[in-house]
């Protein structure tokens, strides 16, 4: 057995689903143990080595030692070694453990391993628990999660996070908003990181709870944190999604300083309520400032141009900057020039950008080019697109198949083609 001291690396990042960036790690502790032990060794041969001579040397029998271990060691193979020689597992290489066992995510390990810290009487310290927490979270056990947090006293931030972000990683919205109100019922108040607050946002808009949203604001204003950039995003986009313009440009106004997110959010506020040209002036005024624009930025500028009244002229300025930027192969900013190109009848430009993505396109790309056709009543373009599409394996909405046969219908096309 080999034991090696060396500093432990950080905590696994855990990243939750549904497109949301949070990410979350605990802080290692030094001087951490890692344990390198191959499970079995290979049997020695018992044949005598045979006396040199010119004659050619003997086939190695099949249980001579082989140049390296075919064996790798797992986290039960080093708690049985430990139990059979009678030691015991110090709390540092507990925690080495529980980390491999926080990156592997094997759900049967980690329950092997808490038992085994039970039974071993060890007191374990609020980082080593916190570890727990984090590795039942990973490998989706959350009510183990609640249960064994519940039994912690006391509780840092790390243990109020993880308990956060678990329930917005499953989509327990209103469990994670009710961690944040008994924090604070507690009163106990962390000057939170951005994402924690970011992830608090959207189980609001969620769960449309809009006065905890303002709630969440106040706190920001007192930690002095409101001027965060990525934090202002949020809100902004908070505000918008609750058609609450007014706040949502409040909080923009009060920046010294604006990035891609802010104006981005602001954007996607005044295309949702119909201020399309509102949008095209915000674009300008980003431009002129020189923020930097995103993929996401293009595609909701030219959501807007498809509903503007100028024949997509406004769009075509908006593709020359989506080339000039390099994001003419984006297949977001696609997407919304095949439904801008449908739109004003510009069906071979919306082809050219539906077959330019290629295998990357989506199903929003299909049904982009599917509505163009039937919005320019060209039906049997519209037929032979839904039958590629049912070769492609996508799955079309039954909104969309009706609108193609009411357009068949209206010229009398539908005997033949359906």
């Amino acid at each position: 057995m080999e034991m090696v001291v060396s500093p432990s690396p950080p905590l696994p990042k855990v990243l939750p689903s549904n497109k949301l960036m949070f990410q979350f790690h605990i802080t290692p502790e030094p001087n951490k143990l890692q344990i390198q032990l191959p499970l079995r060794i290979p049997k020695q041969s018992s044949k005598p080595t045979p006396t040199p001579s010119p004659a050619p040397p003997p086939t190695p029998a099949t249980n001579s030692i082989p140049k390296t271990p075919s064996s790798s060691t797992t986290i039960s193979d080093v708690l049985r070694l430990m139990d059979s020689l009678s030691l015991p597992i110090p709390p540092d290489i507990y925690a080495s453990l529980i980390k491999e066992c926080t990156l592997t995510r094997h759900s049967r390990t980690a329950l092997h391993l808490h038992s085994h810290i039970k039974k071993s009487h060890i007191k374990p310290s609020l980082p080593l628990l916190n570890r727990l927490l984090l590795m039942h979270v990973a490998c989706g056990h959350l009510d183990i999660a609640r249960h064994l947090f519940d039994q912690m006293l006391p509780r840092d931030f790390n243990s109020w996070a993880i308990m956060i972000v678990a329930c917005v990683h499953a989509g327990e919205f209103e469990q994670a908003i009710d961690y944040f109100v008994l924090m604070e019922r507690h009163n106990v108040m962390f000057k939170f990181p951005a994402w924690i607050i970011v992830c608090l946002l959207k189980s609001c808009v969620l769960v449309k709870n809009m006065e905890l949203g303002k709630q969440l604001h106040g706190q920001l204003l007192k930690l002095g944190v409101s001027n965060d950039l990525s934090l202002s995003g949020s809100l902004i986009d908070f505000y918008g999604k609750f058609k609450c313009l007014d706040d949502a440009n409040f909080v923009f106004s009060q920046l010294s300083r604006h990035n891609t997110v802010t104006w981005t959010a602001k954007m996607v506020n005044s295309c949702r309520e119909g201020q399309f040209s509102k949008v095209l002036e915000d674009f300008t005024e980003m431009g002129r400032q020189g923020i930097r624009k995103n993929s996401f930025t293009l595609s909701s500028v030219l959501k807007a141009c498809a509903r503007m009244d100028d024949n997509g002229m406004s769009g075509r300025q908006v593709h020359a900057n989506a080339i000039k930027l390099g994001f003419q192969s984006d297949v977001f900013v696609q997407c919304g020039l095949i439904h801008l190109y449908g739109k004003y009848g510009m069906v071979r430009d919306a082809e050219k950008a539906f077959e330019f993505v290629g295998d990357k396109r989506n199903v929003a790309c299909w049904n982009a080019l599917l509505v163009g056709y039937v919005h320019n009543k060209l039906c049997v373009k519209a037929i032979k697109l839904l039958y590629r599409m049912k070769e492609a394996g996508i799955k079309v909405e039954e909104s969309l198949v009706k609108d193609v046969r009411i357009a068949c219908t209206r010229r009398n096309m539908t005997d033949k083609l359906f």
